[in-house]
């Protein structure tokens, strides 16, 4: 089986090709490089460009037309860049991407996965979410992923394709053989900022410690990457049989993806503790502007349909994260030397 993996250069997109390779599935890359690395897409046959531009598409597709499925992992993704710019975001993740999913239908790539988002639910009184819970997207980023896949749902129900999304939260760690990571080297993110205050040799502040939450701090759905990219993967391999089964009929599905029951920011303070050896310094301070109590998914659908549950622990997580955070100045140095 082959396979094209539209940002196939970026953190998800380039594990995914990893764990498709470990798993018999040829990747193939397509990447502009705004942020992912050339050093992750070189290991394969890849593809410098714009998923909206058609020719390079059709060149794609004659020097393979042999592929399965697109795996669609190109977007912009960044929270407060898509409120600042919400015109860029919906063109480039909605627009851009019917004009790819128009072009590769046309040339008989009918097989969509796409690497979703969980940010577009409303979440219940319990801070969990599944499939059916009310979609009530809270920024420009998560809007655009919930109306391509309200493209992808339309263009099953018209014959045009077949698709399933898959919807997941917060990445976090690497892949475990270190092939790839995260590319930036401070991220925003708790985990990020764990690494930053351990790494300094000063205390993690915990921002707000009032939620309605098992211990007050915020609740996240922290899932390890090598997990999701083994749900891409279970999706591939079964991907006829798991559209046919579709409670719509139409040849297009959603799964979400997590840990089924979310931690908080207290409880990935302690795994990084544990991760380490030694207890993370921890003080706490009032919430941000913006903050959100969060939620998590439950998996019970991932599991009968794919067969999948995730295999790695929040703390191999942060230990994946912690390693790859000390490989990551050698790799970048390498990108700049490929210029």
């Amino acid at each position: 089986m082959k396979v094209l993996i539209t940002g196939g250069a970026g953190y998800i997109g380039s594990t995914i090709a990893s764990c498709c390779a470990d798993n018999g599935i040829t990747p193939v890359i397509l990447d502009d490089y705004s942020t992912g690395l050339r050093v992750f897409a070189e290991r394969f046959e890849c593809y410098e460009g714009d998923i909206a531009d058609e020719a390079l598409l059709e060149r794609v597709v004659a020097d393979h037309p042999d592929i399965f499925a697109v795996v669609h992992c190109a977007a912009k993704i960044v929270v407060p860049e898509s409120v600042e710019q919400p015109l860029e975001y919906y063109e480039n993740n909605v627009a851009k991407a019917v004009t790819m999913l128009r072009t590769l239908s046309g040339l008989g790539v009918r097989r969509v996965v796409l690497s979703s988002t969980a940010s577009m639910y409303e979440p219940g009184p319990d801070w969990m979410v599944d499939e059916t819970s009310p979609v009530d997207p809270q920024s420009p980023y998560a809007a655009s992923k919930w109306l391509l896949e309200r493209v992808l749902r339309d263009a099953a129900a018209a014959g045009r394709l077949s698709a399933v999304a898959l919807r997941y939260f917060n990445p976090i760690g690497a892949d475990p053989a270190l092939r790839t990571g995260l590319q930036n080297p401070a991220p925003s993110h708790a985990l990020g900022k764990m690494i930053e205050a351990y790494e300094a040799h000063e205390s993690f502040t915990v921002t707000g410690v009032e939620w309605p939450t098992r211990d007050g701090s915020g609740l996240r759905d922290y899932i390890h990457v090598w997990d999701l990219a083994r749900a891409h993967v279970a999706v591939l391999q079964r991907f006829d049989e798991v559209c046919a089964a579709s409670r719509s009929g139409t040849g297009y599905d959603v799964i979400n993806l997590g840990t089924g029951q979310g931690t908080t920011v207290f409880e990935l303070a302690e795994a990084f503790g544990e991760a380490t050896g030694a207890p993370l310094p921890v003080q706490t301070g009032p919430a941000r502007p913006g903050d959100v109590v969060g939620c998590a998914t439950r998996t019970g659908k991932a599991s009968s349909v794919l067969g999948w549950a995730p295999e790695r622990s929040l703390v191999d997580g942060v230990r994946d994260s912690l390693a790859w955070s000390t490989k990551l100045p050698a790799v970048l140095a390498e990108e700049a030397a490929c210029g």
